[in-house]
């Protein structure tokens, strides 16, 4: 079935257009079909080629689905969506876009056998969770290296020299009495950091408010 040049050719039914393919038996080997609610086609594996080089853009069989076109985009506002894993040796958002990584209802986890890496390399990290940050190393250490280590918000005990009278609430330094400018780190034997007044000696104490009812 041919046309002339530059002429269009319909093929026109009131229910569907199928195209078999047989073999020399007769057996049906493929088979596309166009219908009103969709276009079918069952074959061993089916090929979407470039036009110039006949480079392989999509193709599917019963193993695996192959795209193979240099970028894959998916403009629907709920994006991709995969029933079990997903591999890949990269992940990068779009120019000038940020890269977020969410699960609503359940946990984010990521796992690598010989690490997992996150880089900022010209901005800021920040991890936020609405309970507990864990950080565990079950065989090797935690190491912060930076110029500045800073813990933001650690309650601040006062010290008294009387184990009698150690408490760890909060009071603001009086008028005529120097302003505290230098603090001690304490630990508390559950692992609670506070600040106690630093002195001559060590000011931290176990029985501390603070770590009685943390």
């Amino acid at each position: 079935i041919h046309v002339s040049q530059d002429s269009p050719l319909v093929l026109q039914s009131d229910r569907n257009v199928t195209v078999n393919a047989r073999n020399h038996m007769g057996q049906l080997t493929g088979q596309l079909t166009v219908g009103a609610d969709a276009v079918e086609a069952q074959c061993k594996r089916f090929e979407v080629r470039a036009s110039e080089g006949g480079k392989v853009l999509f193709s599917a069989d019963e193993d695996e689905i192959v795209i193979g076109a240099d970028r894959l985009k998916v403009t629907g506002t709920e994006g991709a969506v995969f029933g079990h894993s997903v591999e890949t040796p990269h992940i990068r958002a779009e120019p000038s876009q940020d890269l977020k990584l969410e699960s609503p209802t359940r946990s984010l986890v990521m796992e690598a056998p010989r690490g997992v890496q996150v880089n900022a390399a010209a901005g800021d990290l920040k991890a936020t969770c609405r309970k507990e940050l864990h950080l565990q190393s079950t065989e090797g250490e935690i190491f912060l290296n930076a110029d500045t280590i800073r813990l933001g918000n650690l309650p601040v005990g006062s010290f008294s020299s009387s184990s009698s009278s150690s408490s760890s609430s909060s009071s603001s330094p009086s008028s005529s009495a120097p302003r505290q400018t230098i603090y001690e780190l304490c630990v508390c034997p559950n692992g609670k950091l506070y600040l106690s007044p630093a002195g001559a000696g060590s000011t931290c104490q176990s029985s501390s408010n603070i770590c009685l009812w943390s």
